[in-house]
């Protein structure tokens, strides 16, 4: 096999952001565009020169060509081996496993995440570390500066390799394992879960629907749910993947999983359900005529950890992003664990779980995880969920019901306001920066401010500090609103307001969440000047 090296430079708007590069497909698909990151990459890790990698994807449109393009690379630039998902499909928490399993140098994880696919839709790229977590700022700004000095490429002038059954097969000189994308990411939930409980809730009557959103948890769920739990057949709905998302949205909240809210709604709704995103690492639960907040999910989950078999010791600490709503404070208050709370994104709960000053972490785009991999798991949020029920037996609205009595109730909502102007929006955010220290003391739609500030955090393991996370704004009488810009879109800039109203007494926590909230939405859109600087009065989710 030859080998050729083509002459590239850098390629203008190839940044990548938090996640990793996220453009539309279109763009990846240029001529160079996706081997111009790739490339970038390699060289920003020292070469892969005798490195082993994991990759693989959600499925998504141009998944399996972009595949066969990073094997010829890595093959290209020295790699000794690389083990890809059959058919190139890995969720994202088990890509993380087989990087931490195979003790792997990183791996490249193929994905939007959440956000549509298809060609004329969005397409994401992001590498992944040797803890199986992705990539963080120190690594994620050499990535950015090789995209900037690249001056050529390397690749394999091979065939493309047949990802379609489970081998061991080779690119130039370097090994390809196809593996099943299932089975590891099983064994390992089977050695965190008590499955023989999980099967007698089944074996009851519990009923279950788990929307896999056409998107990449499907195999995962109907392995795992149906065929090795004992969830009735049909369980889990829309689990084959499909480049396209069935045309749908794969983002698991109530707008865009509305058929899964329909049922659920129901009076004859299942008693539990579940949705899961476009890689596989987010979660909605939903009970019988009951949404659990991801805030509220995460305090669940830290509240109750001890019933399940590998965190009957207890949780070491928690964590949360900022935009969460405190409600997980108050669990690792009365435990006596501690509580960190970082920017948005996964990479920084990865430095505390190395360390092992926490073990359960989450954010409030409905990701949740510990640290069993270095990614949020919405499959293993599902089982938590299910292994706690079988335990308790308790409905989710009684689980609830009864964590509300003990910590009180964080009412919380997100507005995401999508594809604005960017440059409006970044004006609204310096803005609120240079003003933050003068709002404390100033009253807006009757809610009195009592401290407002941009958010900056040290990494209490590294010392690394971000600064710039969004902006917080407290009132009186425990509410709380945050603003900041989304790096996960592909047009525009989307501006999520995140709004939060702790109440301690029980006779509140029946009240209608939005009619709670509607006070501190209206005091921060009149701070922010949202109508005035973005020309928009309603979002375009709410959540």
């Amino acid at each position: 096999m030859a080998v050729n090296v083509i002459s590239a430079s850098p390629i203008d708007g190839q940044v990548p952001g938090t996640s990793g590069l996220r453009k539309k497909t279109a763009a990846f698909m240029r001529p160079g565009y996706l081997e111009n990151f790739v490339q970038s990459v390699f060289d920003a890790i020292g070469g892969a020169e005798g490195k082993t990698f994991v990759v693989g994807g959600d499925g998504r449109f141009f998944n399996t060509e972009a595949i066969q393009t990073i094997l010829k690379m890595a093959a290209a630039n020295g790699a000794v081996k690389v083990i890809v998902g059959q058919n190139g499909i890995l969720s994202t928490p088990a890509a993380s496993h087989l990087i931490r399993l195979n003790k792997t140098d990183g791996g490249l994880i193929l994905s939007a995440s959440h956000n549509p696919g298809g060609i004329n839709q969005d397409f994401g790229l992001k590498f992944n570390t040797a803890n199986g977590g992705p990539a963080p700022e120190s690594v994620t700004h050499e990535i950015i500066r090789c995209t900037a000095a690249i001056s050529q490429y390397r690749i394999e002038q091979s065939a493309d390799i047949d990802l379609s059954a489970i081998a061991t097969l080779t690119c130039g000189d370097m090994l390809v394992s196809i593996v099943d994308p299932v089975s590891d990411y099983q064994d390992l939930m089977q050695n965190i879960f008590d499955f023989d409980k999980i099967r007698a809730l089944f074996a009851s009557g519990f009923t279950v629907q788990f929307d896999a959103m056409h998107a990449v948890t499907g195999p995962y769920a109907h392995a795992v749910l149906e065929d090795c739990l004992g969830a009735k057949p049909g369980s889990v709905v829309n689990g084959v993947p499909l480049p396209d998302f069935g045309g749908g949205h794969p983002d698991p909240n109530p707008v865009w999983a509305k058929q899964l809210m329909d049922v659920m709604m129901d009076e004859a709704a299942p008693d539990f359900g579940a949705a899961s995103d476009g890689d596989g690492d987010r979660n909605m639960i939903v009970g019988r005529g009951a949404y659990v907040t991801p805030s509220d999910s995460l305090a669940v989950l830290a509240a109750n950890a001890t019933l399940v078999p590998a965190y009957a010791q207890g949780l070491a600490g928690v964590a949360r992003s900022m935009p969460t709503s405190a409600a997980c404070d108050r669990v690792a208050d009365k435990l006596g664990i501690e509580c960190f709370v970082t920017p948005t994104g996964w990479k920084f709960f990865g430095n505390l779980m190395d360390a092992g000053r926490t073990t359960m972490c989450g954010e409030e785009s409905a990701g949740t995880g510990s640290d069993h991999v270095r990614e949020k798991d919405g499959l293993w949020a599902v089982l938590m969920w299910l292994n706690i029920i079988a335990e308790r037996r308790l409905s989710v609205d009684e689980i609830m019901a009864d964590h509300w009595a003990k910590y009180g109730r964080n009412f919380y909502s997100r507005l995401d306001f999508e594809a604005v102007n960017a440059v409006a929006a970044n004006d609204l955010m310096l803005m609120l920066r240079d003003s933050a220290d003068a709002l404390t003391g100033q009253q807006f739609a009757g809610l009195t401010v009592t401290k407002a500030q941009d958010y900056a955090y040290t990494d209490p393991i590294d010392q690394s500090i971000s600064e710039h996370q969004g902006i917080q704004v407290w009132f009186e009488g425990g509410a709380r609103a945050v603003l900041r810009l989304s790096g996960t879109g592909t047009e525009g800039a989307t501006l999520r307001i995140y709004l939060e109203q702790y109440a301690p007494d029980a006779a509140d926590h029946g009240r209608e969440t939005q009619l709670v909230l509607n006070p501190v939405r209206l005091a921060i859109l009149e701070i922010a000047e949202v109508e005035k600087r973005l020309g928009r009065t309603e979002p375009d989710v709410t959540t």
